[in-house]
């Protein structure tokens, strides 16, 4: 016991004398400072560094992901997928970001109600990078498999819980995305790592990606920079308003 003691006086001793030695200046840096970026004023809407992408008026910022000029409908500050018209894809191409994008889900309509299910039902999508997707889908008694679900990782992780409100009602993604970085010869150095929020609650918590999200077969890297994010057509109208990102 005297033993320990002693040797607990010694370290604290010693951890004391390393203290002293420092210069408190001598671990502080003042340059440079960060960039002031001015906040905005209700939750939502862009801070004064975002890239506007659709404020509900035009889709300049973007092409038709078959090419060309995008065919989606543009009314009452909202742009509308037109099924079987394809997916918008951003005419810049980004790396690490922050993305916020509202979208709402339409209800059903009775008349197709048979064939409105699953991943037929409200199906669209964030496509990152144009090859991973944060899935979007009707959860609203509407079965399908978790990790194809609203919120998933398509194909490789279910949302930690489900804070979807209702079909026709505005939904809120906040997602932070860090890029995968590759190395000479493409191979993969680090893999890409994403949060998503969900109506302001958190539903994938810095979860590292395996790969690629195909709807067949597994999750693989292939070496690649900085890409366009796209929002997909998948045969049903959803609307999407609000859409801005920052550069990370």
């Amino acid at each position: 016991m005297k033993k320990i003691s002693l040797l607990l006086i010694s370290l604290l001793g010693a951890g004391a004398a390393f203290s002293q030695e420092w210069a408190p200046e001598s671990t502080e840096w003042w340059s440079p400072e960060p960039a002031l970026v001015k906040p905005a004023k209700s939750p939502g809407q862009p801070p004064s560094d975002a890239i506007i992408l659709f404020d509900g008026k035009d889709l300049s910022k973007w092409n038709s992901d078959r090419g060309g000029e995008p065919t989606w409908k543009i009314a009452n500050g909202e742009a509308v997928t037109v099924p079987g018209k394809g997916g918008i894809v951003t005419k810049e191409y980004f790396g690490d970001c922050q993305l916020h994008v509202e979208f709402k889900l339409p209800k059903p309509v009775k008349e197709d109600a048979e064939d409105l299910h699953g991943q037929s039902q409200g199906n669209s999508g964030v496509i990152l990078m144009g090859r991973y997707e944060v899935q979007i889908l009707d959860p609203e008694n509407n079965k399908t498999y978790v990790n194809g679900m609203l919120g998933s990782i398509y194909k490789q992780t279910a949302p930690l819980v489900n804070p979807y409100t209702k079909n026709g009602e505005w939904q809120v993604y906040d997602i932070y995305w860090k890029a995968p970085q590759f190395g000479t010869g493409g191979v993969l150095e680090s893999p890409a790592v994403i949060t998503v929020v969900l109506n302001g609650v958190c539903i994938q918590n810095n979860y590292i990606l395996k790969g690629h999200t195909p709807y067949t077969g597994l999750p693989e890297y292939s070496a690649h920079g900085r890409l366009p994010f796209s929002l997909q057509d998948h045969g049903r109208a959803v609307a999407f308003r609000n859409i801005w990102i920052r550069n990370l």
